[in-house]
């Protein structure tokens, strides 16, 4: 049995957009099916924010493989080893939050790819090879080559360090945590500053070197993510269960609240 391809990573791959759907509340298997139905390529599992345990976490990278969404978690900046549960219980991608240095970069590879990139422990066949595959050091590089490692660049320090990032092999995606980068650079929530376009050129021309795509995440602005969009960005963390739920209901209410007062 081959891995099941990994989808979010053969969109990237052929220059397509891959779109995330961000769940911090949504604790069941049927966020995959909701991410599913409305169109999105990943699911982003953030227990980074959110307050998932590992089997929750677990459930959700389970249910989404079948259908097509690639299940990728978001841990904490040091929390590696959550990384390496995650993908041996599910995750098809991990995201690592505030990487900042060249060092950084080398030890999130170093956890979370097998040898000769990394040191990754092997546990079991994983759920991406429906708990079979070939032999062990086939799996391991196909596993190498299929799981998505995506590090997000969140202040000015990665930034001014992206080149030596971006060289490190085994990381896919360079993510730009734009709200906290705006945040860390004095500006909170200035999306179109002239020092967050700055950054995402640096970030996109430092990919292009190294043979990186360029993510997005945490831009409150239609109109500043359609700009960095269609300037290179193409994984795309597009909504959360948190912000559709807020969008979607408040439009509904205001819409029945603007009927009061008219019926018969």
């Amino acid at each position: 049995m081959q891995m099941i391809p990994n989808p979010t990573l053969t969109r990237l791959r052929e220059g397509k957009l891959a779109l995330g759907f961000c769940v911090f509340h949504l604790r069941t298997v049927a966020a995959a099916m909701l991410a599913h139905a409305t169109g999105y390529d990943w699911l982003f599992i953030d227990t980074e924010h959110g307050a998932f345990t590992t089997q929750e976490a677990s459930q959700m990278c389970l249910a989404a493989i079948p259908l097509g969404i690639t299940p990728i978690v978001r841990v904490c900046a040091d929390a590696l080893d959550e990384a390496t549960r995650a993908l041996d219980n599910g995750a098809m991608g991990i995201v690592v939050p505030h990487v900042d240095t060249e060092a950084q970069a080398k030890r999130m590879v170093q956890a979370l790819r097998f040898p000769p990139v990394g040191m990754r422990s092997w546990g079991a066949p994983p759920a991406g090879m429906l708990y079979g595959g070939p032999g062990l050091g086939e799996a391991q590089a196909v596993l190498n080559r299929e799981v998505l490692l995506c590090a997000m660049i969140e202040t000015e320090e990665a930034v001014a360090n992206v080149d030596a990032i971006a060289a490190v092999e085994g990381i896919d995606v360079l993510m730009i945590g734009t709200t906290d980068l705006t945040t860390t650079m004095g500006i909170p929530g200035q999306w179109g500053h002239p020092k967050v376009q700055h950054a995402y050129e640096k970030v996109g021309e430092a990919c292009r070197r190294n043979g990186k795509l360029v993510g997005t995440g945490g831009i409150g602005d239609a109109t500043w993510a359609e700009y960095y969009l269609t300037r290179g960005a193409r994984m795309i963390l597009a909504h959360s269960d948190h912000g559709m739920i807020i969008d979607s209901g408040t439009a509904r209410a205001k819409a029945l609240r603007a009927l009061e007062g008219r019926t018969a």
